[in-house]
C-alpha cells in the first residue's frame, strides 16, 4: 500500500511540473530584428547569439539582421501578420508607440543598465513623460574636406553658404573632373540633407513648442540653396541615387572635394590603400546663422507581445548582456559609431583619443524629432520634397503641401 501511495505521489508531482510548464528546462524564445550597419554586423550577431545562449541555457535567441533598405518593410509586414519581433533595433519608434505596440523601457531594462545611458539620449525617446525606447548607438556629422584639393584650388575651408558656393566654383574651375560638394538626397540620408541646411539657416522641423514648421521661410530658402548647388553642377551628378556610402568612396578616392558625413569616414579613408590628406570642420551656415551638427541615434524597443514573466526576464537579460561595458564598446567600435553609454564613451576615448571630440560633438548636436508620431511620414516627406525639387518642382508648394498633410 505504501508503495502505491509513493508511486501516486511521484505521479502527482510529475503532473504538477507539466502543468507549470515543464520546469526549468523549458526554452524561452526571443525574436530580434537588428539593423545591418556594416559588413561585419551579421557575423557579430551570430557570435552574440552563441555567447548569450551559452550563458542563458533556457533562452533561444533568434536574431534576424536586415539591411536598412528593407528593414521598414520587413518590420511592418511582420506587424501586419501578427508576428512582431520581441525586440527591434531601428531608428524610428514613435509611430509604433502611438499605435500602442510598445512597452515602456522601465518594464524591461534593469536599473543597472538604465543608469549607463547618457540622459540626453534617453530624452530623445520620451513621449508623455515615459521612455519608450533605449539608445543603441549614435553618430554626429561634420564637414570633411580634401586639404590638398582646396590648397591646389587656392581656397580656404568654407564657413558660410556664400563661401561654400565660391569654394565649389573655384574647385570646379581648378579641375572639372572633381566634384566639389557631395549631396545625398536618397531614401538613406535625404532627411539628413534637409536638416543640414535647414538647421544652419535657423529653420528646422519644429518650433520651440514642438509644432511642425516644415514650410517655414528658412526651410524653403535652405532647400532652394542646396538644390541650386546641384543645378549649377557643383555637386555629384545623381544626389537622388548616390548614397553617403557612394560619396565616401568618391571622397576617399580623391574624386570629391568636400562632403558632410559621420565619424566613420575617418577610419574608412585611413583604411584605403592610398589615404588622402583630409580635414574635419564645422558644417557651413548661412550668414549670421549658427552652425549645427546633426545627431543621429538608433534605438532598441520592445513590442508588447503579451510576454510571460519568463519572457520578460529573458528580455531584461538580453539587454544586460548586450550593454555589458566591454561587449557593448567592442560592438560600437567595430561598427565605427559613437556609444550611448558613459562607460562606452570612456572606453572608446581611451582606445581612440580622436573619438573624444566626436563624443563631445554628438552631445551638443540637434536630433530629429523622432519622438513625434508623424516623424516617419515627415522623414519621407522631406526626402520627396528634395527629390521633386531636383526635377524642377516648386519647393515652396511642396513644403506647403507637406505641412498641410502633417499638421492637418
Amino acid at each position: 500500500m505504501k508503495k502505491i501511495i509513493a508511486m501516486l505521489l511521484v505521479l502527482v508531482m510529475a503532473l504538477g511540473l507539466v502543468a507549470c510548464g515543464g520546469g526549468s528546462d523549458e526554452k524561452v524564445e526571443l525574436k530580434v530584428i537588428a539593423a545591418q550597419y556594416g559588413g561585419k554586423t551579421a557575423e557579430w550577431w551570430v557570435g552574440f547569439e552563441k555567447d548569450f545562449e551559452a550563458a542563458n541555457g533556457n533562452i533561444d535567441l533568434v536574431v534576424d539582421v536586415v539591411s536598412w533598405n528593407d528593414i521598414y518593410t520587413v518590420v511592418n509586414t511582420r506587424i501586419s501578420n501578427n508576428d512582431a519581433p520581441d525586440i527591434l533595433n531601428i531608428d524610428v519608434f514613435a509611430d509604433y508607440q502611438a499605435d500602442g505596440l510598445l512597452l515602456p523601457a522601465e518594464d524591461y531594462v534593469s536599473d543597472e543598465t538604465y543608469a549607463k545611458f547618457y540622459p540626453a539620449f534617453l530624452d530623445q525617446s520620451v513621449v508623455d513623460g515615459t521612455v519608450w525606447a533605449i539608445p543603441d548607438l549614435a553618430s554626429a556629422r561634420a564637414l570633411y574636406y580634401n586639404a590638398d584639393i582646396l590648397a591646389a584650388a587656392g581656397v580656404e575651408v568654407p564657413t558660410t553658404w556664400a563661401e561654400l558656393k565660391d569654394v565649389c566654383e573655384a574647385i570646379k574651375a581648378y579641375d572639372a573632373n572633381i566634384y566639389p560638394w557631395g549631396v545625398d538626397m536618397t531614401t538613406d540620408e535625404g532627411q539628413a540633407c534637409f536638416a543640414y541646411y535647414a538647421w544652419t539657416n535657423g529653420g528646422g522641423f519644429v518650433d520651440a513648442s514642438g509644432n511642425w514648421t516644415l514650410n517655414s521661410a528658412e526651410n524653403v530658402e535652405a532647400a532652394n540653396y542646396i538644390l541650386g548647388l546641384v543645378a549649377d553642377g557643383l555637386t555629384n551628378t545623381n544626389p537622388a541615387t548616390e548614397t553617403r556610402y557612394d560619396l565616401q568612396e568618391m571622397f576617399a578616392a580623391g574624386k570629391l572635394a568636400m562632403m558632410i558625413g559621420p565619424n566613420q569616414i575617418s577610419s574608412y579613408v585611413a583604411s584605403t590603400e592610398n589615404p588622402i590628406n583630409f580635414g574635419i570642420a564645422s558644417i557651413p551656415a548661412n550668414e549670421g546663422k549658427s552652425t549645427s551638427s546633426v545627431g543621429v541615434m538608433d534605438r532598441f524597443m520592445v513590442f508588447d507581445n503579451e510576454h510571460s514573466d519568463a519572457e520578460m526576464e529573458a528580455i531584461t537579460k538580453f539587454f544586460d548582456f548586450f550593454y555589458e561595458d566591454k561587449r557593448y564598446s567592442d560592438w560600437v567600435i567595430m561598427e565605427d559609431f559613437l556609444p550611448a553609454t558613459s562607460a562606452g564613451g570612456q572606453i572608446m576615448a581611451e582606445a581612440d583619443p580622436a573619438a573624444a571630440a566626436w563624443i563631445e560633438i554628438v552631445g551638443s548636436a540637434q536630433f530629429y524629432p523622432a519622438a513625434k508620431a508623424e516623424w516617419a511620414d515627415v522623414k519621407q516627406g522631406v526626402i520627396n520634397v528634395l527629390q521633386q525639387g531636383l526635377l524642377g518642382q516648386d519647393v515652396q508648394g511642396l513644403l506647403d503641401a507637406l505641412q498641410a498633410d502633417i499638421a492637418g
